[in-house]
C-alpha cells in the first residue's frame, strides 16, 4: 500500500492525498537532499527513527519555513501524515505483506488483527518478546522504546503460527536487527554472535563477534534456519 492509498484509506479527500504524497516525492524531498538532509527519497525511508531525524531537520531549513508558511503549513501537515504511513509500517515489503494478511480467507478476523500488529513489530508478538527478554538481547540495552521485535526465521519464510511464537524472535538495538535482517550476523547454538566475512568493519557498528544470546531450545529451530538460508557465510 503506497502512501496516497494509505491517506485514502484514512479518510482524506483525493486531493488533499494527491497534494501531501506530491509534497513528500517533490519538494521535500529535493530540499532534503540539496541540503543533505537525506541521501535519497523520503519514500524510500522505512525506519521511524531516522525520519523522525530527517524530519527535524527539515523543517528548520528556511526554504521549508518559508513554503511552508505560504502554503498554509501543508508541508508540515504532510510530513506528520507521512510519518504515520511509516509507523504503521506500510513501506516496502512490510506493506505488501500486510496487505496479503488482509486478503487472505483463510485467516480468522482475532489472527489476523495479530498478525498486522505482529508485521508492524507492535501487539502480542513484541508484548511477549518484552516480556521474555526485557532488554536488547544482544548488549542489554533497556530503552524499550528503541527496541525493534525482530523475527528470527524470516517473516516470509514463516507459517502464521511461526510469525506469532515469541521464540521465533530477538528483542534487537535497531543496527544490530538490521545486520541480522540482512543476514550480516547470526548465532550458533551456543547463542555466540556470528559475523558474515561479508559485513566490514562490524565494529563500527556496536556489533562484536563472540556476544553471546542466552537461547532456550524453543529457538534453536528457528536460529538454525537463519543459519543455514539468512546468513551469508560467503
Amino acid at each position: 500500500m503506497n502512501f496516497k492509498e494509505w491517506m485514502l484509506k484514512r479518510g482524506l479527500s483525493a486531493s488533499t492525498a494527491e497534494k501531501y504524497a506530491g509534497a513528500v516525492t517533490g519538494p521535500l524531498t529535493e530540499w532534503g537532499i540539496a541540503a543533505g538532509v537525506i541521501q535519497g527519497p523520503l519514500v524510500a525511508m522505512e525506519s521511524p527513527v531516522a525520519y523522525a531525524e530527517a524530519s527535524s531537520k527539515l523543517t528548520a531549513l528556511p526554504i521549508f519555513t518559508e513554503r511552508n508558511s505560504r502554503g498554509h503549513n501543508m508541508y508540515s501537515s504532510a510530513l506528520a501524515r507521512f510519518a504515520g504511513y511509516i509507523e504503521e509500517g506500510f513501506t516496502g515489503e512490510v506493506g505488501a505483506d500486510i496487505e496479503n494478511i488482509l486478503i487472505d480467507p483463510c485467516i480468522n478476523p482475532t489472527e489476523r488483527l495479530e498478525l498486522v500488529k505482529a508485521r508492524i513489530g507492535q501487539g502480542t508478538f513484541r508484548q511477549k518478546l518484552l516480556l521474555h527478554w526485557e532488554c536488547c538481547a544482544v548488549t542489554g540495552y533497556h530503552e524499550l522504546s528503541m527496541l525493534v521485535a525482530s523475527h528470527i526465521k524470516p517473516w516470509s519464510a514463516s507459517s502464521n503460527s511461526e510469525r506469532l511464537d515469541p521464540f521465533n524472535g530477538l528483542l534487537l538495538v535497531p543496527n544490530i536487527d538490521r545486520a541480522f535482517d540482512r543476514g550480516f550476523i547470526t548465532f550458533d547454538e551456543a547463542g555466540r554472535l556470528l559475523v558474515s566475512p561479508l559485513l566490514s568493519d562490524a565494529g563500527a557498528l556496536g556489533i562484536t563477534a563472540g556476544a553471546c544470546v542466552a537461547l532456550r531450545p524453543e529457538h534453536q529451530p528457528f536460529v538454525a534456519y537463519h543459519r543455514a538460508n539468512v546468513f551469508r557465510s560467503e
